[in-house]
Order: C-alpha cells, then sequence, then structure tokens
C-alpha cells in the first residue's frame, strides 16, 4: 500500500507551505520511497481525526499512522533504514537539538518576513481561523508582526552557525543532505512558498545551499508551486 501524506495547501490545491511537511516531504524523498500526498486545509480536522492529531503531517503508511514531523523522520529511519536521516545515539540527538533551534531561532524570523503573504497564501476560509490562533500565539496583530527588514536581519544573525557550517560542506550534513538539511529546508522553503520577499542575500551561502536543496531528489521542492505560479 502505497504511503499517503496529509499535506497542508493554501488558496490553490498545488500551493503546499507547511515547513512540517516540506521536511517530510524531503525525507521520503531521500529514501527513495514512493508516496501519495492528500491536500488539507486548516480546518479540515475532521479528516484526520483518525490520526487523533488535529494538524498536519499526518503520515499513513499500512496500518501505521505518524503524526509530528519529527517523530515520522523517526519513524522512517526506523522502518526504512536505508540512507538514514539522523543516525544512532549522539547523532541523533544532534539532530533534535537542530530541530529546536530551526524552530525557536530561525522559523520566528522567517514569519516576521512573510506573515501578511503567507495570510494571503491562505485559503480564504481559512483566513479569520489562521489570524485569529497566530495573533493569540504572537500577542500581536500579524500587520505588526509584518517587519521583513528587521526579519531578514534577525534571521541572518540566526543562521550564523549554518553559514559557518556551509563554509566547509555543500550541505549542513556534510557531502549530501540529511535529516539537518531538511528541517532547515522545511522552514526555508515555507517562506520561500508563499512570498515573493527575499531572505538571504543572494548567492551568499544559505542562498546557494537553498538552491541545491532546491535540485536534489529529482527536483521534487524545485518543482513545486509557488505564489509565483498561481495567480
Amino acid at each position: 500500500m502505497a504511503i499517503k501524506l496529509y499535506d497542508l495547501c493554501g488558496r490553490d490545491e498545488r500551493l503546499r507551505f507547511s515547513p512540517f511537511c516540506w521536511r517530510v516531504r524531503m525525507a521520503l524523498a531521500h529514501k527513495g520511497l514512493s508516496f501519495t500526498t492528500q491536500p488539507w486545509r486548516f480546518l479540515e480536522k475532521d479528516a484526520i481525526a483518525f490520526a487523533n492529531h488535529d494538524k498536519v503531517p499526518v503520515l499513513v503508511d499500512g496500518e501505521q499512522v505518524v503524526t509530528d514531523s519529527f517523530d515520522i523522520m523517526r519513524y522512517l529511519d526506523d522502518t526504512y533504514p536505508q540512507a538514514p536521516l539522523f543516525g544512532e545515539g549522539a547523532s541523533y540527538q544532534r539532530a533534535r537539538f537542530f530541530k529546536h533551534y530551526v524552530e525557536r531561532s530561525v522559523t520566528p524570523a522567517l514569519f516576521k518576513i512573510v506573515a501578511l503573504d503567507l495570510l494571503a497564501a491562505i485559503h480564504p476560509d481559512d483566513r479569520d481561523y489562521f489570524r485569529e490562533t497566530r495573533e493569540a500565539r504572537f500577542g500581536c496583530t500579524l500587520e505588526s508582526l509584518h517587519q521583513p527588514e528587521k526579519g531578514r536581519a534577525q534571521l541572518k544573525q540566526a543562521l550564523a552557525p549554518v553559514y559557518a557550517q556551509l563554509n566547509d560542506a555543500d550541505f549542513i550534513d556534510g557531502d549530501s543532505p540529511a535529516g539537518a538539511d531538511y528541517l532547515l529546508f522545511g522552514s526555508m522553503m515555507w517562506a520561500y512558498t508563499v512570498s515573493n520577499e527575499s531572505l538571504v542575500d543572494a548567492e551568499d551561502g544559505v542562498d546557494q545551499w537553498f538552491k541545491r536543496m532546491l535540485a536534489v531528489h529529482d527536483g521534487i521542492a524545485g518543482k513545486a508551486a509557488t505564489v509565483r505560479d498561481i495567480a
């Protein structure tokens, strides 16, 4: 039975922008696994009630149902050990640390760059829900949060260790991408997909890495629809 991934979509079903779903899509491609995606929107809670979860990604692999992007990636390593994403022991713990770094330092900076673009990319029926939940989380309006210049400055500072790592390798995990690359790429792809705003300086180390990531695994990410492609 084919693997199915419930994947967040926007105002157009082709627009897939969840950072967490992109982590999983890249992980599946990394392992050479075929899969299908099921587009899902924020208010379609009933569609994933079977998973006892209210958000995506949700991975269905035969009888197995797995939620949370990091748990899904670990499941894929356990079930399909070829082409490991994280490794074991200390390698796995470092990957967990990197996950927290991305979510707590990188993603908030990206949100400042694309907040209102993200709102526009969401299906109109979901926008009130998105605004209400995100404004409650951040304690301010999306309009106040949307500060692209400040976001870019914050992002550049947050990415300092990544720039240093990429001075010595093409990918965060070395000569080829693996789990850490997908953890960061998910968030960068999220912002890139919904906005025309520049995220980093053109042709700097992270920009070149991002372009390499768009091309890996037969260009699964590079071929994806963005707001640039959807009227």
